[in-house]
């Protein structure tokens, strides 16, 4: 599991060429890359050629690539837990919230009451099923202050209800969910791709921890109308369970998803990158590194490739 950012030069560059390194020593094992997505304002003024450039060589090197977005992490700091002053601290705690609550060990439906000793290669297994579709994104649920934790009380049909919906609308936050989304099938879909308000998924991820962790209702997240339609949603869907809560919270609900969720923010991402490469705008600071236009133009075809298929997810 190699962690980076791709926004600047070191975690997108370095990041990529030691994921290219373990690729050539670990031909057969799995890799998986959790990327930090960069704040849509800017915070590094090619950060856009970087992400294009990394994105395009991980998905020829990578079985996985699970993406936190500095935007969506920040609005959780700001709106959830009431943070007025957020930190790269603040931010990182957030993200090792919602991956601790994704690798600590827990019980998949096979597992015949044994913790699974390879959460990793499962994860990959179970979400990356096609080598068209590796971008995996994570919500967590729920979210909030230390100290309002004490006075907040949860139930497993409350918090499953609002994580499906969150799923649906592609919303990271319990708050603010729209609920006015509902899932439709694959011939309403493509009629009505002019507007993809419904998050289509290839594949869902779903992991409890808590008490009375047994007694959890999952049967809405099998919902084929969730999914593609040629996978089935007994494969599409898979669930695991730990009794034991996590980070204080008595119960809490993790959904890592292979779906829609990140084609926006892609597809704004490629196309800012290529109104600047257009413009040549600091081409020359790449070509003089041996970076040359060509390998920009294979970079743009190969993730533009990429938000064809999950567009056409139905």
């Amino acid at each position: 599991m190699a962690m980076m950012s791709v926004a600047g030069g070191t975690g997108s560059g370095v990041g990529t060429y030691v994921t290219q390194c373990l690729r050539d020593i670990y031909p057969s094992t799995f890799i998986l890359n959790h990327l930090t997505w960069p704040y849509g304002t800017g915070e590094v003024i090619v950060q856009n050629y970087n992400s294009v450039l990394t994105l395009a060589h991980l998905y020829q090197l990578s079985d996985a690539i699970l993406v936190h977005e500095n935007d969506t992490v920040h609005r959780i700091c700001s709106q959830l837990l009431n943070i007025k002053h957020i930190s790269f601290g603040d931010v990182n705690r957030v993200i090792a919230h919602q991956l601790g609550s994704v690798l600590q060990p827990a019980l998949t439906a096979d597992s015949h009451g044994v913790y699974s000793r390879n959460p990793l290669g499962e994860l990959v297994s179970t979400l990356a099923c096609h080598p068209e579709y590796k971008l995996l994104s994570v919500s967590t649920i729920p979210q909030m202050p230390s100290a309002s934790i004490a006075y907040s009380t949860f139930s497993w049909p409350g918090l499953l209800k609002h994580l499906r919906q969150m799923l649906i609308s592609n919303t990271k936050m319990e708050e603010g969910i729209d609920w006015q989304v509902r899932p439709t099938a694959g011939s309403e879909r493509t009629s009505n791709l002019t507007a993809p308000s419904f998050n289509t998924s290839l594949a869902n991820l779903l992991i409890l921890r808590g008490k009375d962790v047994y007694s959890a209702e999952t049967g809405a997240f099998e919902d084929p109308a969730l999914y593609t339609s040629w996978l089935s949603s007994q494969e599409a869907f898979n669930l695991w369970k730990s009794p034991v809560p996590f980070n204080k919270y008595e119960k809490s609900a993790t959904l890592v998803s292979n779906s829609q969720a990140l084609l926006r923010p892609l597809d704004s991402m490629v196309g800012k990158a290529w109104n600047m490469f257009a413009s040549r705008a600091y081409i020359h600071q790449y070509v003089k590194f041996g970076i040359s236009e060509e390998d920009f133009l294979d970079s743009f075809t190969s993730l533009e490739q990429v938000i064809s298929s999950y567009s056409q997810l139905c």
